[in-house]
């Protein structure tokens, strides 16, 4: 029987692929093809029409019960199957079998929901009439177990569909094969081809069924006892038969029984044989096993041989020392000519000592005797290569260095500054600079000794230098020296001569700056890398003009090198040895710092904002010493200024001692000299520097200022006046762009602004006290919250009291106003500030004046006094 297409599972998969995501779930699929017929017309069976599709039975479950679904699905072009229609079978009224197919094979379904009934349904022919019983008794077994009901089925027997079902209720196992040559099995269940004719019976639908079927035999009998008769005849009819078929096929089955024994007896000798073969075969294959096992075990034996053999190889060539390295490591000759060998020896050595250590070597190997003793001769040519080698390059290094000491072509002489020129002493050392880096990797404590030898040497070398570079500097720099007395200091025609002779000094200390603290640069990063340091590569400061020096980097002697790793350890011990390369260079500054200092003390200043710039150049760790030295050397200058500005303000003390100073004093236009040339050497920095020393001879002017006006109160505002003014004349320039002085000029016009206030009340008082005297106590009347009303009968504040202070103090009003400017003009020093203070003491006693009219109008208003436009005319016209 062929295979149904029920089975299979690939068919099955599509149709689930297919409805995905629908909760739809396939109980049967099967394919047939689809026809289109006319209803009274029966189509032809033709294939022009034929249309493949694929018929899946489906569920889906719901909360109260399930329900049914038939899905036609069609073949896109691809090849994939699609959904191309939906029915539900709720709707399925009748199961009708073409009858114009003689195969039986194709059917209709009719649903009572159609829209139009006017066209056939389609026509769907199965491969098989198994097929098509399979098909219709899933969808009758569906439909009367989820809906309770059957459709009306036509053209086909019930009863031998019951009895198609009982023939086929064993599980029909079908074999596919998948990519993995696997089999997929399906049973057809007794529940998918039972059918209960008792209950079909019962039912209404099932008797007209029935009736259709029974109407359908023509048997011309009219009673049911004939028919019954008839059929009786008819079963013996068919029993005899059988029996008589039997009978005759006897002789057959005696010839098929004598085959069959003839064929036992062959098999049971077959079997006999078989078993001495399988014996003999057991024997053979124990043999065969015995055989390789022991070729297997020749074989691993000879290539355990052949390892060994080449491991013993190995071995010896490491025990080896090739002669030209060992008449290099066991000599005492480091000659540059013959430096390129025992680099190369000591990289051997380094080499053949790290391959005989664990991590190199078998653990195994690591534990003879032969090994062991070649480890043992290595360190000791290691030890006496070493201690060879350190002292040729300590003796080395102090010879080459004593040589330079003892050649005065290469220091400053008279008339002649010469820059420092280490260029052949850099060549020498790269020479040794390989070798110095295997030493540190064959004993690392080696390079301590070393690394002291060098600095004690090196630093003769630059304390030399920087010695008859600083005395020839200063030898050659024409400077006069200013007067120490700050207050003498500027004054004359000396200002223009020392600001020369300032910008000359302030510019030797810059030289000084820019040949060494390079070269000092240079060496300490020259010395943390030719010493082999572990630190980072030091930056080009940007202030280095020597552009042909030799190259001062060494990181390209070993380029395989791994990158300098940052060793809080190796920056200590770095810094001890700069400490020792560059101690002592700090005495040569100070002398060129005191020296200028002595010359003239604002020189500080410019050297101070020079300090400050190769300070913030200095970035780098190697670097340590240098910026040390440059932070000593500002602390220095910084304490030198300051020495000078404490002087400045002890000569400004000194003026507190004077009794009955009149006009102002010396020191403050002397002051606005000295911050015009402060203003000159600030460069860089040195911004701050100065600021300070604005802040703190100001702050003594003003204290010593007020305590000078204390002396004599009579005329201390006037002293205070002139003298703030001064300040502000003298200094107007600068404070319009230094911000600390525009600081002390507001402060200075605000105390200015105070004593000119006082000093004209005291002379508007002075002339007009009785006046003012009577309008004051009214106010205070005012505020003890007496009624303006009451005011006019207190003692001596009534009307004949104020007609009597009017009269005396507006009577000859325009000599008490000359008398007021002629106070105003009797103590002061300064012509100048007359005509601003006479306006300012007007502007006053017109506002006091104001004041007083109105209190008189609220208090008197019957009184008449003069009118302030009166006095304004009056004082307009003097």
């Amino acid at each position: 029987m062929a295979k149904s297409s029920a089975d299979d599972a690939e068919l099955r998969r599509a149709c689930e692929t297919a409805i995905e995501g629908t909760k739809h779930k396939v109980v049967l699929s099967m394919r047939t093809v689809k026809t289109h017929g006319t209803w009274g017309k029966s189509a032809k069976l033709g294939r022009q029409m034929a249309k493949p599709r694929v018929l899946a039975l489906c569920t889906k479950a719901k909360v109260q019960r399930t329900k049914a679904f038939l899905r036609v699905l069609k073949y896109s072009s691809g090849g994939v199957l699609e959904p191309a229609k939906i029915y539900k079978l709720k709707h399925l009224s009748k199961v009708e079998v073409v009858t114009s197919d003689p195969s039986g094979c194709t059917f209709t379904l009719g649903f009572d929901n159609l829209r139009s009934q006017t066209v056939a349904p389609p026509q769907w022919t199965m491969r098989n009439t198994d097929d098509r019983n399979r098909l219709l008794l899933s969808i009758l077994n569906i439909c009367k177990d989820v809906l309770g009901r059957l459709p009306k089925v036509v053209g086909i027997d019930v009863v031998e569909m019951a009895l198609w079902a009982k023939e086929n209720k064993p599980a029909v196992s079908t074999q596919g094969n998948a990519q993995g040559g696997g089999s997929i099995e399906s049973a057809v269940t007794e529940a998918e081809f039972k059918v209960n004719v008792e209950k079909e019976l019962v039912s209404q639908a099932e008797e007209e069924d029935m009736e259709a079927l029974l109407g359908t035999y023509f048997m011309g009998i009219g009673e049911a006892e004939a028919f019954s008769e008839r059929l009786k005849r008819e079963l013996q009819a068919l029993e005899a038969a059988n029996v008589h078929a039997i009978l005759e096929s006897e002789p057959l089955v005696d010839e098929v029984l004598q085959g069959l024994e003839a064929a036992t007896i062959c098999v049971e000798d077959i079997d006999e044989w078989l078993g001495m073969f399988n014996v003999k075969l057991r024997h053979m294959r124990e043999d065969i096993e015995s055989i390789e096992t022991r070729n297997n075990k020749l074989e691993m034996q000879s290539v355990n041989n052949r390892s060994l053999i080449e491991e013993l190889d190995k071995l010896l060539v490491q025990l080896s020392i090739p002669s030209e390295y060992s008449a290099c490591l066991t000599g005492d000759t480091f000659d540059e000519s013959l430096m390129l060998q025992n680099i190369e020896a000591c990289g051997w050595l380094t080499t053949a000592m790290r391959g005989l250590e664990v991590p190199s070597i078998d653990p195994t190997y690591a534990k003879m005797r032969a090994v062991k003793e070649k480890r043992g001769e290595l360190q000791i040519i290691k030890s006496t290569f070493v201690t060879k080698a350190c002292e040729y390059m300590r003796v080395y290094f102090t010879s080459f260095v004593d040589f330079m000491l003892n050649d005065k072509n290469y220091f400053s002489q008279r008339g002649q500054l010469k820059r420092p020129d280490h260029a052949d002493l850099r060549f020498k050392c790269r020479t040794y600079a390989r070798l110095l880096q295997h030493l540190k990797i064959l004993d690392k404590n080696c390079l301590g000794p070393l690394r002291k030898s060098y600095c004690s040497s090196l630093n003769l070398l630059l304390r030399r230098e920087a010695r008859e570079f600083a005395n020839e500097l200063r030898a050659s720099t024409k400077a006069s020296k200013t007067p120490s007395g700050w207050l003498e200091s500027f004054s004359g025609s000396a200002q223009n001569v020392n600001s020369a002779d300032s910008s000359t000094i302030s510019d030797a200390y810059a030289k000084m700056l820019t040949i060494f603290i390079p070269l000092l640069v240079d060496e300490s990063s020259f010395f943390a890398h030719f010493m082999c340091f572990e630190v980072p590569t030091l930056n080009k400061t940007g202030y280095n003009d020597n552009a042909n020096d030799d190259d001062l980097g060494i990181m390209d002697i070993d380029e395989n090198c791994s990158k300098p790793s940052k060793n809080p350890a190796d920056f200590a011990a770095l810094n001890d040895s700069l400490q020792d390369l560059l101690d002592g260079l700090q005495d040569d500054f100070y002398s060129v710092v005191d020296w200028a200092y002595k010359i003239d003390p604002l020189c500080c200043i410019s050297m101070h904002g020079t300090t400050e710039r190769y300070l913030s150049g200095q970035k780098a760790d190697a670097a340590g010493f240098v910026r040390l030295l440059l932070g000593d050397l500002e602390c220095r200058i910084s304490m030198l200024f300051s020495r000078f500005v404490d002087e400045a303000c002890h000569q400004i003390e000194r003026n507190e001692r004077n009794v009955r100073q009149m006009g102002a004093l010396p020191y403050i236009p002397r002051f606005a000299s000295l911050a015009t040339r402060m203003e000159q050497y600030i460069s860089g920095q040195s911004r701050d520097l100065v600021d300070q020393a604005y802040t703190k001879l100001v702050s003594i002017m003003f204290v010593t200022l007020e305590k000078i006006s204390q002396t004599d109160p009579k005329y201390a505002d006037i002293f205070l006046i002139e003298n703030y003014a001064a300040f502000q004349n003298s200094l107007y320039e600068l404070a319009n762009v230094v911000p600390t002085l525009a600081k002390f000029y507001h402060q200075a016009s605000e105390a200015y602004e105070q004593a000119c206030t006082r000093h004209i009340s005291m002379i508007i008082y002075y002339q007009f006290e009785r006046l003012f005297q009577f309008a004051r106590r009214i106010e205070d009347l005012i505020l003890n919250n007496v009624a303006p009303e009451e005011i006019p009968f207190q003692l001596g504040l009534s009307k004949v009291d104020l007609r009597k202070t009017l009269k005396s103090s507006l009577s000859g009003v325009d000599k008490s106003i000359a008398a007021m400017y002629k106070k105003l003009q009797k103590n002061l020093t300064s012509e100048e500030l007359l005509p601003s203070l006479w306006d300012k003491c007007k502007k006053d006693f017109l506002d006091k004046y104001d004041s007083f009219v109105q209190l008189v109008a609220k208090i008197y208003p019957a009184e008449s006094v003069p009118s302030v436009a009166e006095l304004r005319e009056l004082l307009a016209s003097m």
